[in-house]
């Protein structure tokens, strides 16, 4: 049985990623923060569906800024795969946070490729790289594209995707970037654009808010789907030689455009509900991300699954049950705290 550890195994990706795992027959092992509250949400659910005892997951608190207790994990664990998806991964918030950005999304990359190197573990490695360091570059991107990023979390994610590549190249550890475009799912963190949007649509649907409020809503985006990545992430642990591949759809769609998809198919008229907040604007933008993953198809042999109008379609479904769930409650006075549930004031 192959062992797999996963930073960030609580996130989006990380539960996508796990269930993937563990239907390959794997140990998985996941990083997750000591909290005073549970954050297991998204893979809560693996421990009630996969009933097969061979498939084992466990869980380890940690913290992407403490070296020696990477160090101790990946000793005892000794995984043959380490997937590396923990980060501070909100580029707004980067702006806010850059010190705390740059430690564990740049320098947390750093510790893990040390703690390999330390311990000596015969391991293969992914990096979750993203996008955002193609910041400014004209569209299309691809691997040999020029990296100019536009925020504090792009700065971060380069300097990552270098130290990879020296390892690499200086350690010889099998260690790959993946460049992944926005991918979205159910799963996507609700302060996430496309998220936002449709559990905001979904709630105004229902007499649950009056509003949505969003920035740039001219911003392009190659948007896919979550479950469809992850896959990548996979086959590219499963090569015979380390690379770094970009994975996209090849599309791309503004935010206004998402938006619009969004409200149509809920009946509902788009300028009536979605008001701009200047709040919501980066200091500085990234105007077009499209990705050109025609490597990774050629190579890896993969292609996305999902297209953009049923990654919206599953997304709308998803929060509308939500926000039914919600009115349920609403109806029934239910409180949180002092405040009664609805009209987005919580």
């Amino acid at each position: 049985m192959k062992k797999a550890f996963i930073t960030g195994i609580t996130g989006q990706d990380g539960s996508y990623l796990a269930e993937l795992l563990l239907e390959k027959g794997y140990e998985v092992h996941g990083l997750i923060r000591r909290s005073s509250t549970f954050n297991t949400d998204r893979i809560d659910h693996l421990y009630k569906d996969f009933h097969d005892p061979e498939a084992k997951m466990y869980l380890h608190y940690g913290d992407l800024s403490v070296s020696g207790q990477i160090m101790d994990l990946l000793h005892d664990i000794k995984p043959d795969e380490i997937y590396h998806l923990g980060a501070q991964s909100h580029v707004r918030v980067s702006f806010d946070m850059p010190e705390y950005t740059g430690d564990v999304t740049g320098l947390g990359t750093l510790r893990l490729l040390e703690a390999i190197r330390k311990t000596g573990i015969k391991t293969k490695f992914y990096q979750a790289s993203s996008s955002e360091m193609f910041g400014a570059a004209p569209p299309p991107q691809s691997e040999e594209t020029l990296l100019q990023p536009q925020s504090p979390y792009a700065a971060a994610k380069v300097y990552a995707y270098y130290i990879v590549r020296n390892y690499r190249g200086a350690y010889d550890i099998f260690a790959c970037n993946g460049i992944l475009f926005n991918h979205e799912s159910p799963r996507r963190g609700e302060t996430f654009v496309t998220r936002k949007i449709t559990r905001a649509a979904t709630r105004i649907k229902l007499g649950l808010q009056d509003k949505l409020y969003l920035g740039n809503l001219d911003a392009k985006r190659d948007w896919g789907y979550a479950g469809d990545y992850v896959k990548a992430m996979w086959l590219m642990l499963q090569q015979d030689e380390p690379d770094d591949f970009v994975i996209a759809t090849g599309e791309t769609h503004s935010v206004r455009e998402f938006a619009e998809k969004v409200f149509q198919k809920l009946d509902l008229d788009y300028e009536q509900y979605v008001a701009i907040d200047a709040k919501y604007f980066r200091p500085t933008e990234v105007d077009v991300l499209l990705g050109d993953s025609s490597k990774a198809r050629k190579k890896l042999g993969w292609n996305p699954e999902i297209g953009f109008e049923q990654l919206i379609d599953m997304m709308i479904a998803a929060d509308m049950g939500g926000a039914r769930k919600e009115k349920t409650l609403v109806e029934a006075g239910y409180t949180v705290g002092n405040r009664q549930l609805g009209n987005g004031k919580w």
